[in-house]
């Protein structure tokens, strides 16, 4: 650890030989799980990197699911109310606090959100900048210059060429959650969630992808406000990895991010590594994720 890391010195209280190296902490977006991150984990641990895949409350395996989603012709689940609906934002950075605080015994640890996953892993940080050496936003909120996702999502940098506008079923408030539908039978429904989030996997392989995405994220994760400062969140160095093709956060939304969170905390501004592609570049081009995420260290 560096003598400028803001993280506090190892104790006695984590015996054991330190491991070498950096370790990743992969926080995962809207309707994902850390099995998403698989390939790019693979890739990162060639290039001799550890990471952690994070599954936020209600995601992963233990992700509650509509009970008409699996059933014929899916009864109720454009208005049935989400088990997600009681989750907070707050209940989500704690599980990526405790991530962080798992893996304080390597000597630098980033801090990696993708997409909605930004709100979490933003308020964490917040909470406890001692456990980050570094976050990275992969095409993730950042709520520097305005504190809910929603706000971005609304913007005219966003809205303007955004796809997948029409992939919400039902009232999200109502429900309490943004609920997708990622077992449509309706071809032209799966072909513009391909379109919105994958848009760089072949159609022929998608299928597996959209079927393990779960179908609700809670509303508070976009709707809660967070409130960042420069003596916590805005003294972590940071990166941000801008997906060129990006349909679902657009890269005229992603620059927005960048230049309000930079003049808001200047002390340490973005640097910004591009990428070619999609919103989920795990999906297309794990490897060339990992040497973005790894950065040449």
């Amino acid at each position: 650890m560096s003598a400028t890391s803001p993280r506090t010195p190892l104790t006695d209280s984590h015996p054991g030989p330190v491991p070498s190296g950096t370790v990743f902490v992969l926080v995962h977006g809207a309707w994902h799980a850390s099995w998403q991150w698989a390939s790019t984990q693979r890739a990162l641990a060639r290039l001799g990197a550890a990471s952690l895949a994070v599954d936020l409350p209600g995601h992963g395996f233990e992700a509650p699911l509509p009970s008409g989603l699996l059933l014929p012709g899916q009864p109720g689940l454009a208005t049935e109310k989400s088990a997600l609906a009681g989750v907070t934002l707050e209940e989500c950075a704690e599980a990526v606090v405790a991530a962080l605080r798992s893996v304080r015994r390597y000597p630098k640890v980033v801090l990696v959100s993708h997409s909605a996953g930004g709100a979490p892993a933003s308020l964490a940080a917040e909470r406890a900048p001692e456990l980050v050496d570094e976050l990275i936003h992969l095409s993730s909120f950042v709520p520097a210059g305005r504190p809910r996702f929603a706000d971005y999502l609304t913007s005219p940098e966003q809205t303007a060429t955004t796809r997948g506008q029409g992939l919400m079923l039902g009232d999200p408030e109502a429900i309490g959650a943004f609920r997708i539908n990622p077992c449509s039978a309706d071809p032209a429904y799966v072909e513009e969630l391909r379109l919105a989030f994958y848009d760089d996997v072949p159609a022929e392989s998608f299928a597996r992808w959209h079927q393990a995405l779960s179908p609700d994220l809670p509303f508070a994760v976009p709707t809660t406000p967070i409130t960042l400062t420069r003596e916590r969140w805005g003294r972590i160095p940071r990166t941000f990895i801008r997906c060129a093709e990006d349909w679902a956060c657009t890269p005229a939304m992603q620059d927005l991010m960048i230049a309000e969170a930079d003049a808001a905390m200047p002390d340490q501004p973005f640097t910004v590594r591009p990428l070619p592609g999609s919103h989920s570049p795990f999906a297309a081009r794990p490897d060339e994720l990992a040497a973005a995420l790894t950065g040449g260290r």
